[in-house]
């Protein structure tokens, strides 16, 4: 299948609904009571879809994996973030682990894109989906 726009990718509208969750999530008056880690938490997980976003509108692999592996990195950011809402009690343990769950498997989604595109014959304006 030919991607044509970062908004075709099935990793970016997974990373846009999980952003939606964690700015639900992050939305109750006792997360509030942390506005840094509420702050912090919330732009690792608009990271994760931005990058992917940018990385792909460069146009070229090299420069979108690049853009991936930051993506990546910002989910285990969004993981560790959560761990610590967790432990304050600002999410409940099945908030928590629900949402670093899909946080980590959003990572791996990541990593197996940037895998085939570093084994992929197309190098060009326009990138597939493995």
């Amino acid at each position: 299948m030919t991607v044509k726009n970062f908004e075709d990718l099935k990793i970016w509208q997974i990373a846009k609904q999980l952003t939606l969750k964690i700015y639900a999530a992050a939305d109750v008056q006792k997360y509030h009571k942390d506005y840094p880690l509420v702050d912090q938490t919330r732009r690792a997980a608009v990271s994760v879809m931005a990058n992917i976003a940018e990385g792909f509108e460069r146009e070229n692999n090299k420069e979108f994996i690049q853009y991936l592996y930051i993506a990546k990195g910002s989910c285990g950011e969004l993981r560790s973030h959560l761990w610590i809402a967790q432990e304050l009690m600002f999410l409940t343990e099945v908030e928590g682990k629900t949402l670093r769950e899909e946080a980590a498997g959003l990572s791996i989604m990541i990593a197996k894109l940037i895998t085939y595109l570093k084994t992929s014959p197309i190098k060009g304006a326009k990138h597939k989906q493995a």
